[in-house]
Formats: C-alpha cells, sequence, structure tokens
C-alpha cells in the first residue's frame, strides 16, 4: 500500500479588502480637485508624485476606484512618461548626463562607476534609501561637461573617481547627520 505524505495545507487570513476605506484625506483632495474630468490624469498623477515622492501602487488603486478609470489606464499612462517613478526615491538623487557634450567627454564611464560604487542600476535606489541614481538627456551645462547632479547641487568636469568620491562624501555627510538626529 502506497503512502501519500501529508499535505500541510496553507492557512491565510482573510484581512478585508484595503481598499474598502475610503483614500487618505491628502490623496481624497487631489482626486476632488479633478472628479469628473476625462483629461485630468496626468495632471493627477503629477500631484500625486509631488505630494508622495513617487506614485505608491495603493494610491493608484485609490486613484482608479474613485475616478472610474480602469486600472490598466492609469498604469499605462503612469508607464508611458518617465517622468513618473514608482518607488520612493532616495535621500540623494543622483542624476547623470548622457547628452552629446558630456557622452563625448566620458559620462557612460561615470555611470558605470556609480552602478558599481551604489551597487544598483538605473532608475534604482540603493537597499538603505540613501541613493537614486538615473540618467537624463541634457542637463543643457554643456560647457561644464561631463555633468553630475545631486538633488539641486550641479557638479561639471566631473570623473568617475570624483563621482565616487562625491558618493563616498555624501555618505560621510549622512553619517554625521544620522548621529547628530540620534543624539
Amino acid at each position: 500500500m502506497l503512502r501519500h505524505p501529508k499535505k500541510k495545507h496553507r492557512q491565510y487570513l482573510y484581512q478585508g479588502d484595503p481598499l474598502a476605506a475610503p483614500p487618505p484625506p491628502e490623496l481624497e483632495t487631489i482626486l476632488e480637485r479633478h472628479r469628473g474630468r476625462d483629461d485630468a490624469l496626468i495632471t493627477v498623477l503629477e500631484e500625486i508624485q509631488n505630494h508622495y515622492g513617487y506614485l505608491p501602487q495603493r494610491q493608484l488603486q485609490y486613484t482608479a476606484r474613485e475616478l472610474g478609470l480602469p486600472l490598466s489606464r492609469v498604469y499605462g499612462v503612469a508607464t508611458f512618461y518617465n517622468l513618473f517613478h514608482f518607488t520612493a526615491p532616495g535621500r540623494y538623487m543622483v542624476r547623470v548626463c548622457r547628452g552629446t557634450a558630456c557622452h563625448v567627454n566620458g559620462s557612460r564611464q561615470i555611470i558605470h562607476a556609480l552602478k558599481d560604487k551604489l551597487a544598483i542600476n538605473e532608475d534604482e535606489s540603493t537597499p538603505d534609501g540613501l541613493f537614486s541614481l538615473q540618467t537624463v538627456a541634457c542637463m543643457g551645462a554643456c560647457s561644464l561637461a561631463p555633468v553630475l547632479v545631486v538633488n539641486d547641487n550641479t557638479y561639471g568636469r566631473m570623473s568617475p573617481e570624483s563621482a565616487v568620491d562625491e558618493m563616498e562624501k555624501l555618505k560621510r555627510e549622512n553619517a554625521i547627520l544620522d548621529a547628530e538626529v540620534r543624539a
């Protein structure tokens, strides 16, 4: 007689519908301004991203429900435009110009050095939430090529080594700030 090993049954705990509740007040304020306007989806997504720093999944689900749109349409618009982000940005948004002048002067090597140093790819954030890495088509600072922008600070005539050094400097500054906050 063959014996079958007992299968363990998975147990699931029903936690209710997370969207059964109304949207958070800050999201409701954004949605209320644009309710009934079929042409306002991009504006709504911009306002959500301005508020949260990115487009959280739950807020997109609420947006679809509250505006009476298919979730696929909300995601279709959000993924079509590269200005929208689906993950929280790092404390330091690192942007490397890949325009012609920057490319000719070595921006590709800077991108590779930063990817190696931060252990992330473009459009990703470090696990500690400190850095996000992006490339942009042009910064408009061609006379400073290659250009690196960290948050609102522009660094010109960069090299892979100077870009990595800047990341180290920011890490040290962040550690000092965190220590002061904890003290």
